[in-house]
Parts: C-alpha cells; sequence; structure tokens
C-alpha cells in the first residue's frame, strides 16, 4: 500500500473540517499522536494518543457552528504548515486566525501544535 504524501494528508485533514467530516480523520492520525491545542489561553491543552487526538479534532469537525477556512500552507518535508481562519458567528469579533504545525510520518499525524492570533 503507497503512503500517503504530506501534502494528500493535509488536505485530507483540512477537508475533515471545512466539511464537517470527521469520517476523513479516521486514517489520518498515528496512535503516538500528540496534539497541542490552541486554548485555553495561555498554554492550551496537550492531548497524547491517537484516540485522544481523533476525539478532539471529531468534536471540531462535526461542529457546525464553526466556519474552518484554511490559508495557502507551506510543506516543508514532513512539517506542514497551516495557516487557517475560524469563524463562529456572524460579529466582527466572532472570529480568529491561526497557524498549525503538523509533523507527519509515514502518511499520518504524529504531531501538531496549534497557535492563534492575540
Amino acid at each position: 500500500m503507497r503512503v500517503r504524501t504530506t501534502r494528500e494528508v493535509l488536505d485530507l485533514y483540512n477537508d475533515a473540517f471545512r466539511l464537517h467530516d470527521p469520517g476523513l480523520l479516521d486514517d489520518l492520525i498515528a496512535d503516538d499522536c500528540v496534539i497541542e491545542d490552541t486554548g485555553p489561553a495561555p498554554d492550551g491543552v496537550r492531548r497524547e494518543g491517537g484516540q485522544a487526538c481523533l476525539a478532539r479534532w471529531s468534536e471540531l469537525a462535526e461542529n457546525r457552528a464553526l466556519r474552518f477556512t484554511p490559508e495557502a500552507a507551506e510543506i516543508h518535508g514532513d512539517l506542514a504548515v497551516q495557516p487557517w481562519g475560524l469563524q463562529w458567528g456572524d460579529g466582527a469579533q466572532d472570529r480568529v486566525r491561526g497557524v498549525n504545525l503538523i509533523r507527519i510520518r509515514d502518511g499520518r499525524i504524529v504531531e501538531a501544535r496549534g497557535y492563534v492570533k492575540a
């Protein structure tokens, strides 16, 4: 079986959030995955293990009140630098911009660190 490229993994990951389809995440997350979430400030929450990461991302992906808009990403080998916008309402203050640093190994996400603009 062919291993997905960093770009292919990133595109599926982004589609899960854009399309509100957490099922797209099922085969993207390594068993030893670690997430450093954007919140709560100032340090966020660290989640360890594939099941914990899948549960968190699935919760976000299925939330139809959130509108996720990925911006142009940079790929540096196994590291994806993915800027994004997130909107949860119609007001000017109901949005945030941020970036995820996503490390991919053997076609699966092993690490993701999220940061937001303050």
